[in-house]
């Protein structure tokens, strides 16, 4: 799922646009359970996601 937002976002030319984009939907749409899942997969090494949605999950995990 988190791809997917990614792959929307993707399209912005600006890269920092959309990596605030793909950031303030998980933050706004997803429940905390979800977003603690991501944080802790990402935080954890995991390599299945896209680059912006991993750095917008680092940027939610501050």
């Amino acid at each position: 799922m988190a791809n997917n937002i990614g792959a929307f976002f993707k399209s912005e030319p600006d890269r920092e646009l959309a990596i605030k984009g793909v950031e303030q939907h998980i933050r706004n749409f997803w429940e905390p359970r979800m977003r603690t899942a991501i944080i802790e997969y990402v935080q954890k090494g995991g390599t299945e996601l896209m680059d912006i949605v991993s750095e917008a999950v680092l940027h939610i995990a501050k």
